[in-house]
C-alpha cells in the first residue's frame, strides 16, 4: 500500500536533480531515501527513478506518480482549510520562490502587505538565481522571462521590455550605437540567468509607415502601407559578466559597457541620468513577469488569496507597458 510519505518522496524526486538533493528537501540522508525508494519500486513492481552519482531522473511512470501524488497531497493540504474557522482566517505556511532582483524590489514589499493582512500566515519567500525550473518546494514561483515549461499554470502578471542602456560617459567615449550590429564595436555588459544565452541579444525593427496617408481631392484618406517588423539577433563579445542584475546595470552605470536589462531596473537610473536608453525603436527580447502555480486543483484558500493579491499589485496593464517603450534615448 502506499503511503503519505511516499508521495512526499516522489514528490521531492520530481522537483530534485540528484538523489542527495531530494534527501536534503526531505531531511533525510541520501542512503535512508534510497532505501526507501527501492522498498517503493519492490511494492509497486516498477522502476521509478533513473539514478547516478550525479543525476537522477524519473521514468514515466514515476513522473506520473509524482503527478497524481502531488495532487493528491494538494487536496490534503487543503483539507485542514475546509474545516477552517468562520472569521475565515487564513493559516499554515505559504511558500514563494522569486529571483534576488525583482523579488527584493518588488516581491518583498508586496508579501510584507499581504502578512499585514493576515497575520496568522506565515509566508517563506526564498530568492533564488534560477527559481524557474529549481522551484523546490514552491507553492508559487515569480519568474521573470520566457517559460519554457508548461508543467506548471502560468499567470501573466506585467509585461517587462528590456531595455539597452549605457552612462553618459561610456556613450562620450564610445558613441552611440546606430543599430544593434553595431554592438560588435562596442564593449557589452552580458547578464546570464535562467541559462539564457547571455551573449545573443534578440532584437526586431518595430512596424513603421513606409508611406504617409494621402487626402484625397474629395478627402478620402488613402491606406497606410505598413513596413513588417524584422527579427534578427546579434552575437556581442562581453567586456564583463555576472549572474546578478543588479551588479550588471551597476556596471554600465559605472562606464564598463553597454546592458540588455529589465525595465523595472533600469527605469529608475535612466530617469535620473544614471543610465541613457539607447536604440529606442528596436525591441529586444522582452521579460515578462509570469506567475506559477503547480495546478488547478485542490489549490488552498491561502494559496488562491495570495495569487489574487499578487496578480493585483505586480500587474501593469499593456497600455502602460507600451507608453513606456515611447521613450528615446537621452529622454
Amino acid at each position: 500500500m502506499i503511503q503519505i510519505e511516499d508521495l512526499r518522496l516522489i514528490e521531492a524526486l520530481s522537483q530534485s536533480v540528484s538523489l542527495s538533493a531530494a534527501a536534503r528537501m526531505l531531511n533525510v540522508t541520501p542512503p535512508a531515501l534510497s532505501a526507501r525508494l527501492r522498498k517503493l519500486e519492490a511494492t509497486l513492481g516498477l522502476a521509478l527513478a533513473t539514478r547516478t552519482s550525479r543525476q537522477l531522473s524519473l521514468t514515466a511512470e514515476g513522473e506520473r506518480l509524482a503527478r497524481e501524488g502531488s495532487a493528491l497531497l494538494a487536496q490534503l493540504d487543503a483539507l485542514p482549510e475546509s474545516f477552517r474557522r468562520e472569521d475565515k482566517r487564513l493559516t499554515g505556511t505559504l511558500r514563494i520562490s522569486a529571483p534576488f532582483g525583482y523579488g527584493r524590489h518588488h516581491v518583498a514589499p508586496v508579501l510584507a502587505r499581504f502578512g499585514l493582512l493576515h497575520p496568522d500566515l506565515t509566508l517563506q519567500l526564498d530568492l533564488r538565481e534560477t527559481p524557474w525550473p529549481d522551484k523546490h518546494d514552491s507553492d508559487a514561483v515569480i519568474h521573470v522571462g520566457t517559460v519554457r515549461d508548461s508543467s506548471w499554470i502560468a499567470r501573466p502578471l506585467a509585461p517587462n521590455d528590456r531595455w539597452l542602456c549605457a552612462s553618459p560617459a561610456y556613450l562620450q567615449r564610445y558613441g552611440t550605437p546606430s543599430d544593434p550590429h553595431a554592438l560588435l564595436q562596442h564593449r557589452c555588459v552580458c547578464l546570464r540567468e535562467n541559462d539564457e544565452d547571455a551573449t545573443l541579444w534578440r532584437f526586431r525593427r518595430r512596424a513603421t509607415p513606409s508611406a504617409m496617408a494621402t487626402r484625397g481631392a474629395k478627402g478620402a484618406i488613402a491606406a497606410t502601407a505598413r513596413r513588417p517588423a524584422t527579427r534578427d539577433s546579434v552575437r556581442v563579445v562581453p567586456a564583463c559578466m555576472t549572474n546578478d542584475g543588479s551588479v550588471a546595470r551597476e556596471w554600465a552605470e559605472q562606464g564598463l559597457g553597454l546592458v540588455l536589462r529589465s525595465e523595472w531596473d533600469t527605469r529608475e537610473a535612466v530617469a535620473a541620468g544614471r543610465l541613457v536608453r539607447v536604440l529606442a525603436d528596436w525591441d529586444f527580447e522582452s521579460a515578462p513577469v509570469t506567475l506559477l502555480v503547480p495546478t488547478r486543483r485542490g489549490r488552498t484558500a491561502r494559496l488562491q488569496a495570495l495569487m489574487a493579491f499578487v496578480e493585483e499589485a505586480l500587474a501593469v496593464p499593456a497600455s502602460a507597458g507600451r507608453s513606456r517603450r515611447a521613450g528615446r534615448a537621452g529622454e
